[in-house]
């Protein structure tokens, strides 16, 4: 499955604040996933398998590094039981890269995915994506529902984060 989104990520000292407003927006609450993204090493993009119990997916995508909504070009194959096969070839063949570990609630208002997360080592963040699967939508209205959820949030653009959890996990070692 191929598909568009406009995402931002953005670190966040107040998740009752964003789960009350999802709350009373009447969000899907789709529950709270431990997720391990095993991410392998590549020559472009980004190439991640995601484990959870709600969510698991082979996922590459290709993402500018830069604070605010950003495009993401985004190839997903969902994963069933041949999972750990998969991934002992990938280890094999590409090597990881990085192992980002994280408690992920999701949420969703109609096509736009929200993620509070905590992540091991890195802390608390939120995220809002934005998501055209068939390219009916048009980038210009994903963008506007960023922005609209990011001033709902009362997210300040110094909490806006340029790069992924597996680059800052990178980074600071």
């Amino acid at each position: 499955m191929s598909h568009q989104n406009i995402e931002i990520k953005a670190r966040s000292a107040n998740a009752s604040f964003i789960r009350n407003y999802l709350q009373q927006q009447q969000a899907r609450f789709i529950g709270v996933d431990d997720q391990t993204d095993t991410y392998f090493n590549t020559t472009n993009g980004r190439l991640k398998m995601r484990q959870g119990p709600i969510e698991n997916a082979l996922i590459y995508y290709n993402r500018e590094n830069k604070a605010g909504p950003k495009l993401s070009e985004v190839k997903l194959l969902p994963l069933d039981n041949n999972a750990d096969l998969l991934k002992e070839i990938l280890i094999k063949a590409h090597g990881v890269k990085v192992v980002v570990k994280k408690k992920r609630e999701i949420w969703f208002i109609g096509n736009v995915k929200f993620h509070i997360d905590e992540v091991e080592g890195l802390g608390s963040f939120v995220e809002i994506e934005a998501i055209d699967k068939d390219g009916s939508l048009g980038l210009e209205k994903i963008k506007e529902q960023c922005y609209f959820y990011l001033q709902q949030f009362q997210i300040g653009e110094n909490d806006l984060l340029t790069h992924s959890y597996s680059d800052l996990l990178m980074n600071q070692s």
